[in-house]
């Protein structure tokens, strides 16, 4: 069974940054992609980024320009820098990886959340 584990969300003022890491119990490049969702109260999950086992990422236009997914292969982490946070960034963060092989089952993993809040 694959584990997630994330780590580094916590309350910080507008404007702030923080860095999100999730780490993985096997080999992240095992994985398709990995990703950051969210979710915020009375709000659906959506995705933030995503970062392919190639090495593509992309963003959710609302925190484009201020967020950046990376990954460390020797270390099996996905962390999310996250800038310029705004209130409206509050939210559970999870992080996701997806396996998909021809001819089974997609296989998908959630990690457990991190809180971020953001105070204006």
């Amino acid at each position: 069974q694959v584990q997630l584990v994330e780590s580094g969300g916590g309350l910080v003022q507008a404007g702030g940054s923080l860095r999100l890491s999730c780490a993985a119990s096997r080999s992240i490049f095992s994985f398709n992609a990995m990703g950051w969702y969210r979710q915020a109260p009375g709000k659906q999950r959506e995705l933030v980024a995503r970062i392919t086992n190639r090495g593509s990422t992309n963003y959710t236009d609302s925190v484009k320009g201020r967020c950046t997914v990376s990954r460390d292969m020797t270390k099996n982490t996905v962390d999310l820098q996250l800038n310029s946070l705004k209130p409206e960034d509050t939210a559970i963060y999870y992080c996701n990886a997806v396996v998909l092989r021809l001819g089974a089952p997609r296989e998908e993993y959630w990690g457990q959340g991190t809180q971020v809040t953001v105070s204006s």
